[in-house]
């Protein structure tokens, strides 16, 4: 690749990613002042994501800038530990998210879920009371089990609908227990459970209760969690392949900004 190509390219990459920290940057400031603790709890990942990004673009522009061969060493430096970032965390999360797909229930649309085939991590993420307390707030909302109610109106309508893993597994007992379902938030608990799970146990038509101190109710968060994660590790391979073009230009960058200098 040519000098000037190589160097512009890295030049004005760098100058739309700078403006692309900014934005993060600000979002994050937005997050900071919302009342949402959920969001607000995102607010120093967001803001250390943003810095980053802005410190290797504006380390990068000005290396192409200026052509200088020692800022864009340690540009490619720091774009070298990004990638080994990235591939490490890819790899750990499909690790991480490779067991359980659900457990399909005779004369129902949807799976439920048990916290036992998940793994080792997410049991013990799942299992830390702080943890989950967090996970809970933010995730489970009891306005989520309350209008399944109004969106099946009848026992039928709600046998033959799909929900989600979080309302599977949280807004109603797993079908273990054999609970006749009245409607779609009530069901009659004075029939004996079938199984001995303590889910069954736990389970109340309370809408404050429901089962959302379940192991059903974990499940159905690791679940939901697994789906994400899986779509940040594939979005984090195509950044990979995206950083890995952009490194090859940065080398070439490098490259012949050093030869430049060698002949003044």
């Amino acid at each position: 690749m040519s000098t000037s190509t190589s160097i512009f390219v890295i030049r004005w990459i760098n100058f739309l990613t700078m403006l692309l920290a900014v934005g993060v940057i600000g979002f994050g400031i937005w997050m900071s002042a919302h009342h949402d603790v959920c969001r607000k709890s995102l607010t120093l990942p967001v803001l250390g994501l943003g810095g980053v990004i802005f410190v290797v673009s504006i380390v990068g522009f000005l290396g192409a800038w200026k052509n200088n061969s020692i800022l864009l060493w340690i540009y490619l430096i720091m774009l070298c530990l990004i990638l080994v970032a990235i591939l490490v965390f890819t790899v750990l999360a499909f690790i991480v998210t490779n067991n359980s797909s659900g457990h399909s229930v005779k004369g129902l649309r949807y799976k439920e879920y048990q916290l036992q085939d998940y793994s080792s991590w997410f049991l013990k993420q799942l299992n830390n009371t702080h943890n989950w307390k967090h996970l809970k707030s933010c995730l489970v909302k009891t306005d989520d089990c309350s209008n399944l109610s109004k969106r099946y109106k009848t026992a039928k309508q709600y046998k033959l609908a799909k929900l989600t893993p979080i309302e599977a597994g949280c807004c109603k007992p797993p079908s273990e227990c054999g609970y006749p379902a009245v409607n779609a938030s009530y069901y009659d608990l004075s029939f004996h459970p079938v199984s001995s799970s303590k889910d069954c146990k736990l389970y109340k038509n309370s809408k404050n209760v429901k089962c959302y101190s379940c192991d059903s109710c974990k499940a159905g968060v690791a679940q939901y969690m697994k789906t994400e994660w899986r779509v940040v590790a594939i979005f984090n391979v195509i950044l990979f392949v995206v950083l890995s073009m952009i490194y090859f230009v940065g080398c070439c960058a490098r490259r012949n900004a050093a030869r430049r200098r060698s002949k003044i």
